[in-house]
């Protein structure tokens, strides 16, 4: 899986094959939360560092508009509508 881009990182970076795979798998993993999941691990984690819950709203807010989360679950039928309409 996504050895085009094992490929890309292996010629343009000096990581090994098996490095690049492993550095892949770590970045798939970090973004595979869902947007529930990353605003309540968010919230405690900034809570932790002694945040008030103002603060931490604002602060979860702006950072979901950079942040990439895992796209909803698809049927088969949602997935032929994005195709075909």
């Amino acid at each position: 899986m996504h050895d085009e881009l094992v490929d890309h990182l292996t010629r343009s970076t000096p990581l090994s094959r098996g490095e690049a795979l492993r550095v892949i798998q770590d970045v798939l993993a970090y973004f595979d939360e869902t947007t529930e999941d990353y605003v309540r691990r968010r919230h405690r984690e900034l809570q932790a560092h002694g945040l008030v819950n103002a603060e931490i709203f604002e602060r979860i807010e702006a950072d979901l508009t950079y942040r990439a989360v895992a796209p909803p679950e698809l049927t088969l039928r949602q997935l032929r509508r994005i195709v075909y309409g």
